[in-house]
């Protein structure tokens, strides 16, 4: 692997190896492979999960982090383009990690680059990285990966985070059961590639009547900065909300993922359940990440 710019790039022997790094890292993560080593982290776009786990990880490998969060004092703000960005931070670094609003930027940037390329999001598309510690904590809290019953909820035709995961889970003989208002049900090119798989899917536009059969609840937030008319998210916005009152008669393993952050799609009075797992989850993105980079740079 010379690239993790989509979940495609990963075979899945390549995941189980990811996800068996990550726990090796999860019992040891303070380890010296990446001395002597500099990551760029270019961050176009906000995050606090995502740039801090992969900071977190670096440090606890040893390694040094040149980048920027605040893209108004680049030369991007001066016309820059993004290649020329690419090709000037190729000479500094051994590792780039990206995150931009525009779909196939990390693509794009891996194919400039001579160094290896990690997507750390890009626009609606995917989030790679998430996957893996998505993947993780599904391992930990169900014990396999296989044959489960994933709930998925909110946007999930802009939500990278489930496209990625839709196609990483499919290696694993899953029943998907999608829950979107129908404008922004998952598309169509992740239910061909589940039809192609014969993995069963369905779709609806509540989960409270069947949220019992479900072995992973993964909630999503509706997404305000991917609406062009504002006046269709506000018809939204709101639409999925989990209470602890639902989470009575649901079986005994399920747990509650979030790629985080939330806005009012899981009441806090949630947090306290033994089922809401978002916090560990995050907590899991240290581990992963830190997995992902020894992958991506062969480290042993």
């Amino acid at each position: 692997m010379q690239k993790f710019v989509s979940i495609n790039d990963c075979s899945k022997d390549d995941i189980l190896d990811i996800l068996n790094r990550a726990s090796h890292f999860e019992k040891n993560p303070n380890q010296n492979l990446l001395k002597g080593k500099i990551v760029a982290s270019l961050f176009f776009e906000p995050s606090t999960r995502t740039r801090l786990s992969f900071e977190t990880a670096i440090n606890r490998l040893g390694g040094k982090i040149i980048g920027f969060t605040d893209t108004t004092n680049l030369s991007t703000s001066k016309g820059e383009s993004l290649k020329d960005t690419i090709k000037m931070v190729n000479n500094y670094a051994d590792l780039i990690i990206i995150r931009h609003n525009i779909e196939g930027a990390a693509k794009y940037a891996a194919e400039v680059a001579d160094i290896p390329v990690i997507n750390a999001g890009d626009g609606a598309n995917q989030h790679p990285s998430q996957t893996i510690l998505d993947l993780y904590s599904i391992q930990k809290t169900q014990g396999t990966l296989n044959d489960l019953n994933i709930f998925i909820v909110g946007d999930l035709k802009y939500g990278r985070t489930v496209h990625s995961l839709v196609i990483a889970l499919s290696n694993f003989n899953p029943v998907f059961n999608f829950i979107s208002p129908k404008f922004l049900q998952i598309p169509k090119t992740y239910k061909l590639l589940l039809d192609n798989k014969k993995i069963q899917y369905y779709e609806h536009d509540s989960f409270t009547e069947i949220l019992k059969k479900a072995d992973i609840l993964y909630m999503t937030r509706i997404q305000q900065e991917r609406f062009a008319d504002q006046i269709e998210y506000e018809k939204v916005k709101n639409i999925y909300i989990l209470r602890s009152e639902m989470l009575e008669d649901t079986k005994p393993n399920l747990k509650i993922l979030h790629p985080l952050p939330r806005v009012n799609e899981i009441k806090t009075e949630v947090d306290t359940s033994p089922k809401a797992y978002y916090f560990k989850q995050a907590l899991n993105g240290v581990y992963a990440r830190q997995a992902i980079i020894s992958k991506i740079l062969n480290l042993t």
